[in-house]
């Protein structure tokens, strides 16, 4: 077996034709040609080949020499612009399988009806308006797969002449009606897939054998099925207001109903002897039959999301094991249930008005087997926890929400194997100290109540998060250790809580550490001034092993009177979503540079971010939100707007007088018709879970290039004008409102106030309707009115000497021996700090870039703006001199020490680590390379302040090493320390200092084996921080092309001379800075590690240590 697969090849190896042994030879993706010495006029040559793949190859005709290969008993001609079959194929007397999907066919010759072997025929994704006449004669077929054609009526009684066929695929062809003129019945079909078409009305009682039927997403108000052999039936995402079976089917086992209008089940329902599953959610039921709760068959019930009123009682055991009944309207449940229902093992009525559980047993000795148990959004008090100790096996334990003064202690205790505990939103003043008594809880979550004391957990083995936020501490007393398994504290929100340099520091090896920030902002600090907007978010990594879901919240953006926040959603990567919180709004503030019009600057901002995902986009993608609140252009007075850009299934929704408002489109090929088609029309394959190419289900995306054209970056854009009745904008990826509908998010975030508590309850009910993945909400409180006028200019106070800046309170430690905790602060807005992550998570946090296009110069000037994630007085946390005021403004981004651990002990320059001078914010301790970074460094705008060049200088002799940060005041260059290369120059001096021949070889990318490449344009910080070593992951792995940069490669005995040059240079200093020079400045050969002093540039130089 050979596979040449992805590898750009135009012909077949030579040397390939002398193996005559070769049986399956693969070249799918290549750029095959049919002439040429190893074209495949040669593969003839192959004399034992059974199987050849010549998929994704655009060859844009069916090869006819591929016909002369007597032997092949597989071809794959999958996805090459094919528009007809020759008639030379029927030579291929012994070809079993034959797969010609994600072509242009429209018909098929009759010579292929002499291929009696043939059993397998992949049809789909063409252009057929009818089942082809050949395959009557095909009595090997037992499958026609024929998705995605154009086929918009059927014929059964053409089905019957198919004896040989039992299995249909007729998924999105756009079907409109299944005729059946005669009374002929079809006896041989058992399976038929109708899935994403337009049907309104389906008959198929002339199908007696059909055992599967597959008709969701239909338009469907009549449904009529045979029920002889009927075993799984799925109609979900109809109208249906009935299905009509007979007989009765005796043989159904599964029955999928959710989504429709049934306001009954049908009678034959509880006649059913062998139904197992019966989903029948989101409906308008009132009411359920006694006959089929007290089923002797049924193990699986869903019925939440309906109108019912009350359970009917069980009148014997029955073997019921999950049962979901939230979001519907009792009061009570069965007072058997438990007792009668001993097979139970999951119960769901989060939702509801109940004010008591029934007990677990009607003695003292509990047969209860139930482990998950879901209580939230119910009126429940302290005594339903006497109640819940009967339930010895529970392992999730849900009671949010409720009205719950406090939980008995000794009830908590006898409650050994739970595993996860979330009693949010409720009154309690202190978590019970049996708690420790639970010795496998990996999970507290108990934010939004009125705790005082922090409870005793952390002498659990397995604690893993830990969420107290939104209480009232004021001190933690802590254990000599922490369990090592503790990944996630969260204590926002707890306003008199003051934390010691002891605690710190014991807290220094926890994976993310959420604390307030408190910082008092001067008087003059122009940041003071108030916006008429704040916000609150929360990202729960569910029972998934990472959190894949990051937020952007920048509530001062540009010149503090706009603001911008995200969402990224990266489904099973974490990668993208954090590349993307680091650079998306510092290239949202530059494309503004360039264009005022919302559809040109959202657009460009969401290009450029996918191209500068560089080779991590290649792969891998992420669902992107961004919101922009900006001053209204047509009334430049005060009004606000609010433009929204999106590409995938995040979702953003406005709240309008008690209204919700949808401002995004979800880009998923089952909720967007439009992005069908057009996946469709450009012959991608869509797999039956309706994913392209199955890998995602969206049609639009940040990254996942090899994906393109089916998957695209461009976003829907859309400014909706703010007015007074806007009360909050939400913000949600696709798992929170999949569980969470608009109208109960928007009451949910009403009825709570507050941003930060209002995002949590959202998260909390999302993971209590039975949410298992990721899930990330922002909340932004908007108060726009005739009071919040936002014209008025920033007060800026006048520019003086500025003092040393105050210390900031520690937060969060590096963790190694002897490191002081250091904290930045900001009051009321959360940090979150990761102690330990991989160093591909270094390159993202390593900077953020924004577009490398030039201001155009045909444009008005906007007002200027700076780092997107800081006002224009500071640049990433770090006031620059010149600046009023001495410290961060609460809402805006801190630093985030970071320490990436890399399994050699040679450096990314090839020496020795011992042998290297050490780098500024760079702390090795042997093994552990610790790097600090700003993740939300920018390039500044060049100043012309002559005048200020003395308090310049006065300022740069101060400290500035102030949350871990050198910054050194010279000219306006942006230099990144990374192994001594020049990675990023502002302004126009970039071009130049490529061309110069003693800096040429500064801009330079060193691979990670070994070699130095000149970068593209496009390459940035984060490009190069992907090339350090990483932890291999179980990412989808795509077929990539080889790195076009491998190619050029610059000979080692090159390098040396490249260093003696720099070296060689040696700039005489000025006396003052000249800001408006022409001329590139000249470096000196101090920028490339090594011994001696740092080189003092009249230039303003940021350092960022990667």
């Amino acid at each position: 077996m050979v596979d040449l697969s992805c590898y750009s090849l135009e012909a077949v190896p030579e040397y390939l034709f002398y193996c005559q042994d070769i049986t399956h030879l693969n070249l799918r993706h290549n750029f095959m040609s049919v002439q040429g010495p190893g074209g495949l006029l040669n593969l003839p040559r192959f004399s034992q080949l059974k199987s050849l793949n010549l998929s994704h190859n655009r060859l844009g005709v069916f090869p006819e020499c591929v016909c002369d290969i007597v032997t092949l008993t597989e071809l794959n001609l999958s996805c090459n612009n094919i528009h007809t079959v020759p008639l030379q194929t029927g030579n291929l007397h012994s070809l079993q399988t034959l797969c010609l999907d994600g072509n242009h066919l429209s018909s098929l010759p009759d010579e292929l009806g002499v291929l009696s072997q043939l059993s397998s025929l992949g049809l789909s994704f063409n252009s057929f308006s009818h089942v082809p006449v050949v395959l009557e004669r095909l009595s090997a077929v037992d499958k026609l797969a024929m998705a995605g054609n154009r086929v918009e009526t059927l014929e059964l009684c053409s089905l019957a002449r198919m004896s040989h066929v039992k299995n249909i695929d007729l998924r999105l062809n756009g079907l409109r009606r299944v005729k059946s003129e005669s009374l002929e019945a079809v006896t041989q079909l058992t399976q038929l897939d109708l899935r994403d078409n337009c049907l309104h009305s389906l008959d198929l009682s002339s199908i007696c054998n059909l055992e599967t039927l597959h008709c969701q997403r239909n338009q469907l108000g009549a449904l009529t099925l045979s029920g002889f052999t009927l075993r799984m039936l799925h109609a979900s995402s109809n109208r249906l207001t009935t299905v009509n079976v007979y007989p009765v089917p005796n043989q159904l086992t599964y029955m999928e109903l959710s989504q429709n209008l049934l306001e009954y089940l049908p009678d034959w329902v509880c006649d059913c002897r062998k139904i197992e599953m019966l989903d029948i959610t989101h409906n308008l039921l009132s009411e359920l039959p006694s006959r089929l709760f007290n089923s002797l068959s049924l193990r699986k019930l869903l019925a939440g999301n309906n109108c019912l009123q009350r359970v009917p009682d069980l009148l014997d055991h029955v073997p019921l094991e999950a049962l979901d009944l939230q979001h519907n309207k009792l009061t009570q449940l069965p007072e058997s249930l438990f007792y009668k229902a001993l097979n139970l093992k999951s119960l769901n009525v989060s939702a509801n008005s109940l004010e008591s559980i029934p007990p677990s047993s009607q003695s003292e000795e509990s047969l209860s087997t139930l482990q998950e148990l879901y209580l939230s959004g119910n009126n429940l008090n302290e005594n339903c926890g006497a109640l819940l100790a009967g339930h010895h096996n529970l392992r999730v334990l849900h009671v949010a929400y409720n009205q719950m003064l406090s939980f008995p202690a000794s009830k908590l205790s006898k409650l050994e194997l739970l595993e996860e505990l979330n009693l949010s939103g409720n009154k309690l003043k202190t978590i019970p100290s049996t708690v420790s008594s639970c010795k496998r809880l990996h999970t507290l979550i108990a934010h939004s109540n009125h705790v005082t004391v922090f409870p005793e957990i952390l002498n659990l083995p397995e604690i893993k998060l830990v969420d107290l936020s939104c209480n009232e501490l004021t001190e933690i007393q802590l254990p000599d250790s922490l369990p090592p398994t503790l990944q996630e504290l969260d204590l926002t929100g707890n306003s008199g809580l003051m934390l010691e340099h002891k605690t710190l520091n014991l807290f220094s090896h926890i994976t993310t550490l959420k604390l307030d920030q408190k910082c008092a902002s001067t008087a003059g600090d122009s940041l003071s001034v108030s916006t008429p907007w704040n916000h609150g978010y929360s990202e729960m990594s569910g029972q998934r092993n990472k959190l894949c879901v990051s937020v952007l919240t920048v509530d001062h953006f540009g010149d503090g009177v706009e603001a911008c926040y995200g969402i990224f959603d990266g489904d099973r990567n974490e990668e993208v979503p954090r590349l993307l919180q680091c650079t998306m709004g510092d290239v949202l503030c530059e494309e503004l540079q360039h264009s005022s019009v919302d559809r040109v600057y959202m657009c460009n901002t969401f290009l450029t971010s996918h191209r500068k995902l560089g080779m991590a986009g290649q792969k891998l993608g992420a669902s992107a939100l961004l919101c922009y609140v900006h001053r209204n252009l047509s009334d430049p007075g005060g009004s606000l707007s609010l433009t929204v850009a999106n590409v995938g299934t995040c979702q953003a929704v406005l709240c309008r007088d008690g209204r919700p408002v949808p401002l995004s489109k979800v880009y998923s090929l089952e909720n967007c018709v439009e992005e069908m088609e057009r996946v469709k029309l450009s012959k991608a394959i869509i797999t039956e879970d309706n994913k392209v190419s199955g890998v995602t289900c969206c049609s639009r995306l940040l990254g996942c290039s090899y994906l393109s054209p089916w998957v695209l970056p461009k976003p829907w854009v859309q400014t909706e004008p703010l007015c007074v009745q806007d009360k909050f904008l939400i913000l949600g990826n696709r798992a929170l409102f999949e569980w969470v509908s608009y109208q109960e998010a928007v009451c949910t975030v009403q009825a709570v106030g507050d941003p930060r508590a209002a995002a949590k309850k959202l998260c909390t009910l999302a993971q209590s309707y039975g949410c298992k993945d990721n899930i990330g909400a922002v909340v932004v409180s908007l108060h726009v009115g005739e009071d919040s006028c936002t014209c008025e200019p920033t007060v800026v106070s006048a520019p003086e000497p500025r003092a040393p800046p105050p210390a900031p309170a520690p937060v969060t430690v590096t963790p190694g021996p002897g490191d002081a905790a250091a904290l930045s602060s900001s009051s009321g807005v959360a940090s979150e700090f990761n102690s330990e992550t991989s160093a591909s998570e270094v390159g993202s946090e390593a900077g953020s870039t924004a577009s490398d296009e030039q201001q155009s110069s045909g444009l008005a000037p906007r007002p200027e703006r700076r780092c997107s994630l800081h006002p224009a007085t500071s640049l990433c946390g770090i006031m620059v001199p010149g600046s009023a005021g001495a410290g961060p403004h609460p809402g805006l981004f801190q630093r985030q020490p970071s320490c990436a651990t890399f399994s050699s002990n040679q450096s990314d320059n090839g020496l020795d680590s011992d042998d290297e001078a050490p780098l500024e914010g760079v702390i090795s301790n042997g093994s552990r390379l610790e790097v600090e970074v700003d993740i939300h460094c920018c390039a500044f705008q060049l100043r012309s302040a002559s005048s200020d060049s003395s308090r310049d200088f006065d300022s740069e002799k101060q400290s500035s090493d102030f949350g871990s940060a050198r910054t050194r005041r010279q000219n306006s260059v942006v230099v990144s320390a990374t192994n001594g290369c020049l990675l990023a120059v502002c302004g126009r001096e970039i071009a130049d200092l490529k061309k110069s021949p003693s800096t040429s070889s500064l801009f330079v990318k060193k691979l990670s084996n070994g070699s130095v490449v000149a970068p593209e344009d496009s390459h940035n910080l984060i490009e190069v921080a992907l090339e350090a070593p990483k932890k291999k992951s179980g990412y989808f792995t795509a077929p990539a092309q080889q790195d076009p940069e491998d190619q050029l490669i610059v000979p080692p005995s090159l390098e040396q001379e490249v260093r003696e040059q720099l070296r060689g240079q040696s700039p005489a200093p000025s006396s003052a800075p000249v800001w408006d020079h022409p001329h590139p400045p000249v470096f000196t050969s101090n920028l490339v590690p090594g011994p001696g002093p740092t080189p003092i540039l009249q230039q303003e130089v940021y350092d960022t240590a990667l």
